[in-house]
C-alpha cells in the first residue's frame, strides 16, 4: 500500500489527500459522494454553469455544490413523469439557498414539502387523482431529504424518513388504475417487496421489464426511469426492493449482495407463474450502480430475454478515489488501524457524513453507527463487500442481447461502460447520451424521458420478433 502520510516535511498527509478528494467538487462527483456540510451557495436562482469553470459544464446550476446540484437535477428531471413539479423544486431550491445550503437546510426543506403534499391542499377537498399525484411527488421529496439525513442534525430519523417516503409511494400505488399487484417474493430470510404494474387487468401475456434500482435510489426513481414508459408501450413493469435497497436496507437491515442472480431468480420465478406475463419476453434493466447488478444477474439467469446497463459498470469500487481505496489492505487489522487512527480523527464532519452515506448499504453496523452520529470503525468489511461487486470476469457469460448506456461527463464510473461493451460477446449495442440533448451526466438527470425513449425503443426492437 502506498503510504500517503510519509515522513517528508512536505509530503501530503492522509487528511490532505482525503479532504481534497472527498470534499473537492470534482472528486465528490467522481466518487458518487455528496458533501453534507457544503459551503453556502452564493446565488438563489437557477443559472447555466457553462462559463463558471464548473465540473459539470452546460448543466443548470441549482446549487453551487455539484453533489447537491446533481440531486436537485434528479428531482427536477422527474417533473416530466409527474414525480416532481418544476415550481415546487425551484421554490425549494431558492429556500435552501436563502437559508444557507447544508444537509440540514436541504433535509428540512424537502421533508416539509413532502409533509405538505401528504396533507390536503388548503381550502379544497382533493379527489383521488389529486391525492395520487401529490403522493408521488411527496415520495420524491422525502427521498431527496433521505439522501442527506445522515449529515443533518437528526441522523437517527433515517428510518422514519424512509417510512414517510414509502408511505407516500404506497398511497400513490393504491390510487393507480389499475393498482399494481403487491407481493413479497421469497428471498432468504427476508422477502422482496414487489410492485407489479400492468396496462390493464386482462390476462393477456405481455412483455415485462424488471426495473432495478441503484445503491441509493427509491421506488419513485423507478417510476421516473421506466414504469410509464413500459405501460405506454403495453408492457408490464416490476419494481422491487433488493438487498441494500429501500425496505430491506432501512428497515430489515439487509445489505447488498454481489450474487444478484440470487435476487433476480426469485423475481423471474414469480413472473413466469403469472398468466399476464410472456415468459419469453422478460427484460432486466439496471440504473446507476445496478448497471453492475443487472449484468451480473444476466450472466447467470438465462430466462432473461434482454438486459440493459444504465450505465455499464464493471467495478463499483473504482468509483471511490484512490486515496480511499488505498486504505484497504489485505489485513483487516491493518486496514482498520489506518482508518481509525489516521483517517477518522482528521475527517471534517462533512466528509465523515459523506462516507457514512456511501458505506451504509454495505454494513449494518456502519448504518446503525451513522444513525447515532458516529463514524463506523470497521472499514475493511464493507470495503471488501464493495470490492466483491466486480463483474469483470463474468460479463462474458451473458448470452442474451445487451444494451450498454454511457453518458457524456459520467461522474461515477467513467470509462467503464465502454469497457463492459467491449467484453460482451452476446448481441450488443452501445449508446452514449450527450450534452447536445441535455442528457449528460450519470443517469441523464435532466432527461429521463429521453433516457426511457432510448431504452424502450431498443427493448421493443430487440424483443419484437420473439
Amino acid at each position: 500500500m502506498k503510504d500517503v502520510s510519509g515522513d517528508c516535511e512536505h509530503a501530503p498527509t492522509r487528511r490532505t489527500a482525503l479532504a481534497g478528494l472527498v470534499s473537492g467538487a470534482g472528486a465528490v462527483l467522481a466518487t458518487g459522494c455528496t458533501p453534507t456540510g457544503a459551503a453556502p451557495a452564493t446565488r438563489a436562482t437557477a443559472t447555466n454553469s457553462a462559463s463558471t469553470g464548473s465540473p459539470t459544464p452546460g448543466v443548470m446550476t441549482l446549487f453551487n455544490d455539484p453533489g447537491f446540484n446533481f440531486n436537485g437535477l434528479m428531482a427536477l428531471g422527474g417533473s416530466g413523469q409527474g414525480s416532481a413539479e418544476v415550481g415546487e423544486v425551484l421554490t425549494a431550491v431558492n429556500a435552501i439557498n436563502k437559508a444557507r445550503l447544508s444537509s440540514q437546510s436541504y433535509v428540512e426543506t424537502f421533508k416539509k414539502l413532502g409533509d405538505q403534499l401528504m396533507a390536503a391542499p388548503e381550502g379544497s377537498k382533493p379527489d383521488d387523482q389529486t391525492t395520487r399525484w401529490r403522493a408521488l411527488r411527496a415520495a420524491q421529496y422525502y427521498g431527496q431529504a433521505l439522501f442527506f439525513v445522515l449529515g443533518s442534525d437528526d441522523p437517527g430519523s433515517e428510518e422514519q424518513l424512509y417510512k414517510a417516503g414509502r408511505g407516500a409511494w404506497d398511497k400513490f400505488c393504491g390510487l393507480c388504475d389499475p393498482a399494481p399487484v403487491t407481493a413479497n417474493v421469497p428471498y432468504g430470510k427476508t422477502p422482496l417487496p414487489v410492485w407489479f404494474f400492468r396496462p390493464d387487468e386482462s390476462e393477456q401475456r405481455r412483455p415485462t421489464v424488471i426495473l432495478t434500482n441503484g445503491s441509493d435510489g427509491q421506488n419513485v426513481d423507478m417510476w421516473t426511469y421506466g414504469v410509464p414508459a413500459a405501460l405506454d408501450r403495453g408492457w408490464n413493469a416490476l419494481v422491487y426492493d433488493g438487498p441494500g435497497q429501500g425496505q430491506l436496507l432501512f428497515v430489515d437491515q439487509v445489505i447488498f449482495t454481489p450474487t444478484w442472480e440470487k435476487v433476480v431468480g426469485p423475481l423471474v420465478d414469480w413472473l413466469v407463474a403469472r398468466e399476464d406475463v410472456d415468459p419469453d419476453r422478460i427484460a432486466l434493466t439496471g440504473l446507476s450502480m445496478a448497471g453492475d447488478l443487472a449484468p451480473r444477474a444476466a450472466a447467470f439467469e438465462d430466462r432473461l430475454a434482454a438486459v440493459v446497463a444504465m450505465p455499464g459498470c464493471l467495478t463499483p469500487w473504482l468509483g471511490f478515489p484512490p486515496e480511499i481505496r488505498e486504505i484497504l489492505t489485505p489485513s483487516k487489522k491493518e486496514t482498520n488501524n489506518i482508518w481509525n487512527k489516521e483517517v477518522v480523527p482528521e475527517l471534517p464532519p462533512a466528509d465523515a457524513a459523506t462516507l457514512k452515506k456511501r458505506f451504509e448499504p454495505f454494513s449494518v453496523q456502519a448504518m446503525l453507527d451513522a444513525r447515532q452520529g458516529r463514524t463506523f470503525t470497521d472499514f475493511y468489511t464493507p470495503a471488501k463487500r464493495i470490492e466483491a461487486l466486480d463483474i469483470t470476469d463474468v460479463v462474458g457469460r451473458i448470452k442474451m442481447p445487451a444494451l450498454v448506456l454511457d453518458y457524456e461527463a459520467e461522474q461515477f464510473y467513467p470509462g467503464q461502460a465502454r469497457q463492459m461493451f467491449d467484453k460482451l460477446t452476446s448481441p450488443k449495442d452501445y449508446v452514449k447520451l450527450t450534452a447536445a440533448t441535455g442528457a449528460q451526466l450519470h443517469c441523464s438527470p435532466m432527461a429521463p424521458q429521453l433516457h426511457c425513449e432510448v431504452v424502450f425503443d431498443w427493448l421493443d426492437g430487440t424483443l419484437s420478433g420473439r
